[in-house]
C-alpha cells in the first residue's frame, strides 16, 4: 500500500508513521507543515528507510495537496493534521478553523478528484462534549462541542461524512480519547505535568482538578487506526477509548508519586472557559468489528512515559522554544502559574 499521512511529524501521527514503516512494507509519505508541535526528530528512527519520505506542506494549500495526491496517487490518506490544543484555540480560534475545517475540505476535495480508495479521518471524543456519569458516548451520540477546537473537529467530521454520503468517497472516521506517551508536546496535561515535575516547577491544575478523561496510550491508538485502515467499514464512525477514566487530579497524583516529587507542587489556577467536565467513550463497535483492545494499562503506560521524558530532557528543552514559552505565559501567567 501507499499511505499519505498528514501531520505525521506530530505526536500521534509520528507514532503511526514509526509503526507502519517499522512493521509493514508499505510506502509512507508524511505531509506536514511543521508548526510548533511538528518535530522531525520524532521520526529519526525511520527517516532513512527507503519506504518513507517527508514532504513539507500545508493541508489548506490546494495546489500543494492536489499535486501530491494526484502525482503520487496514494491507496489511502490517513488524516491526523490538526491544530489540536483547546487552550490555544480559546486564545486564538482562527488557526483551528483554517486547518481543521478548510484543511480537511482541501484534502477531501483532492481525494474525491483523484479517486483515493480510502480516507481515514482522525478525530476526538471532545466532539461529544461533557457527559454525566454513567453515560458513555457511542458513535450515534449527539455532537455537543464546547470549544473552538472541538467545534472545528465536529465540523470536519460532518464534512468528511458528507463526502461519503454525497460523493461515495470511502471515508472512515475515528474518535479517540485522550492520548499520552513519548514525544508528546509539553502543552497537554501529562507531558506538561511530567516536564514541570522533573524540574520542580509548579503544576498548574485547572479549577478543582476533578475533570474526568479517558486515557489511551498512543501505540494502542495507532494499532486501532491500522485495524480500521485495513478492516473498517466505509462511511462508519468508530470510537477508540483506553477504557480508563480518571480525574485529572488522580492522574497528577500518580505522576508525582512515580517521579518522587511532592504533592505540594500542585498549584490550583482558575479554570479555563467552557471546560468540559467529563468525557467517556464506548469502544464496543471497534472491538466487535476488529478484535482490537487496548494493550497498555494506564499505570504501565504512565511509567513508560515518565521514563521516556526523564531520558529525553534535551528533546524537551529543544521543543520548548521561545514560542512555547510565550504561549505558556499567556495561558498560565494570568492564572498565577508562570514558570520560573
Amino acid at each position: 500500500m501507499r499511505i499519505l499521512v498528514t501531520g505525521g511529524a506530530g505526536f500521534i501521527g509520528s507514532a503511526f508513521v514509526r509503526m507502519i514503516v517499522s512493521e509493514t512494507g508499505w510506502e509512507v509519505t508524511n505531509f506536514d507543515k511543521l508548526t510548533y508541535a511538528g518535530n522531525l526528530e520524532n521520526l529519526g528512527s525511520v527517516e532513512h528507510r527507503p519506504s518513507y519520505r517527508f514532504v513539507q506542506g500545508d493541508i489548506a494549500d490546494e495546489g500543494a495537496v492536489n499535486a501530491l495526491v494526484g502525482g503520487w496517487k496514494p491507496d489511502a490518506i490517513v488524516h491526523f493534521a490538526a491544530e489540536s490544543h483547546v487552550d490555544r484555540s480559546i486564545l486564538s480560534p482562527e488557526p483551528v478553523i483554517r486547518t481543521n475545517l478548510h484543511g480537511t475540505f482541501t484534502l477531501l476535495e483532492a481525494a474525491r478528484r483523484h479517486a483515493t480508495p480510502r480516507f481515514l479521518h482522525v478525530s476526538t471524543d471532545e466532539v461529544y462534549g461533557s457527559l454525566e456519569p454513567p453515560l458513555e458516548a457511542v458513535e450515534t451520540s449527539p455532537l455537543n462541542p464546547s470549544s473552538p477546537y472541538s467545534a472545528s473537529k465536529a465540523g470536519s467530521d460532518l464534512l468528511a461524512r458528507s463526502y461519503f454520503v454525497t460523493y461515495k468517497l470511502p471515508v472512515v472516521i475515528t474518535r479517540a480519547s485522550n492520548n499520552y506517551g513519548p514525544y508528546q508536546f509539553p502543552e497537554k496535561l501529562i507531558p506538561l505535568m511530567i516536564a514541570n515535575a522533573l524540574e520542580d516547577r509548579p503544576l498548574p491544575v485547572y479549577g478543582d482538578g476533578m475533570q474526568v478523561r479517558d486515557w489511551l496510550y498512543v501505540e494502542d491508538h495507532c494499532r486501532a487506526i491500522r485495524a480500521l485502515l485495513e478492516r473498517g467499514r466505509e462511511g462508519e464512525i468508530y470510537n477508540i477509548g483506553g477504557n480508563r477514566s480518571l480525574p485529572n487530579l488522580e492522574v497528577i497524583g500518580q505522576l508525582l508519586a512515580l517521579t518522587g516529587k511532592p504533592q505540594s507542587l500542585i498549584q490550583y489556577v482558575p479554570d479555563r472557559p467552557g471546560h468540559d467536565r467529563r468525557y467517556a467513550l464506548s469502544s464496543e463497535k471497534l472491538i466487535r468489528e476488529t478484535g482490537w483492545r487496548p494493550q497498555v494499562d494506564f499505570e504501565n503506560g504512565l511509567a513508560r512515559t515518565i521514563d521516556w521524558y526523564r531520558g529525553h530532557a534535551a528533546w524537551v528543552e529543544r521543543v520548548r522554544s521561545g514560542a512555547y514559552r510565550d504561549y505558556y505565559e499567556r495561558n498560565y501567567g494570568a492564572r498565577g502559574a508562570v514558570p520560573r
